[in-house]
């Protein structure tokens, strides 16, 4: 008898036709309005990765330079480095803590916590001249309205990431992470289970919510105008964690 084994599949799936946001748009109109054009249908299960860019427009997390006066220390640093001052300014008013400053390169502690170069400050694919978009106030409550939202319209309860590129110690190019979430669990602890040899795992951990940012990215491309991607098939863990359960304690921060 020839038994039948189910081969693991995931699905990452982008949405196209979401037009160029702007401050006040009701993402959750534009998200579902898109997905129904590409006859996408939301099913439970579904995780749905939200790029950091749009939400931050949408909340209009953006800050014009002509407003910002630098203090002495940016202009010096940005004389060294031959930096725009102003864009300085700001990656130090978005920070908390500075990890690093080299080569022109911050690499700041935002103050969500998260640890990233200029502090999520970014220039690119913004619309206008000298406005920089910065990371939403509340990455967590973003991707909670946007669940909320689709769940109301669609009666479909998914789980919601919120995407951002980082920088990688000792590796080249930028991956996708979560710099917020709803209604998944952060890390797949497999603390305490035993592997097909009977070996007990004892800190084996995985980041979930930072592998399902990264993958949508695939789809997402950024020259393709494709801020949202559906992935579907993955037996993510459920729960309400924040993006604080991805943050390392400082007491076991080799790096510090």
């Amino acid at each position: 008898m020839i038994m039948s084994i189910k081969t693991p599949e995931v699905k990452i799936l982008g949405i196209p036709g979401i037009p160029i946001v702007e401050q006040g748009h009701d993402l959750v109109a534009l998200i579902h309005d898109a997905a129904t054009a590409a006859q996408l249908t939301f099913e439970a299960g579904d995780v749905l990765v939200v790029t950091q860019k749009i939400v931050s427009k949408a909340e209009g997390c953006l800050i014009s330079l002509q407003n910002i006066t630098p203090s002495p220390f940016a202009e010096a640093y940005a004389r060294q480095w031959d930096k725009d001052p102003r864009s300085v300014e700001v990656v130090l008013q978005q920070s908390r803590r500075i990890a690093k400053m080299d080569r022109g390169v911050v690499i700041a502690e935002t103050h969500h916590g998260l640890i990233c170069a200029n502090a999520g400050v970014d220039q690119s694919n913004i619309e206008g001249e000298e406005v920089v978009a910065v990371l939403p106030p509340d990455p967590d409550g973003s991707a909670r309205g946007i669940r909320n939202g689709l769940k109301a319209r669609t009666g479909v309860d998914i789980a919601v990431i919120i995407a951002d590129t980082f920088g990688r110690p000792w590796r080249e190019g930028i991956a996708n992470v979560a710099i917020g979430l709803s209604g998944i669990k952060a890390i797949r602890d497999y603390t305490g289970l035993h592997d097909a040899q009977g070996y007990e795992l004892r800190v084996t951990a995985l980041a979930v919510a930072d592998e399902l940012a990264s993958a949508a990215e695939l789809v997402m491309n950024k020259l393709d105008n494709v801020p949202v991607a559906l992935i579907r098939g993955y037996d993510y863990p459920r729960g309400e964690d924040t993006v604080a359960d991805l943050m390392r304690a400082p007491e076991s921060d080799l790096f510090r």
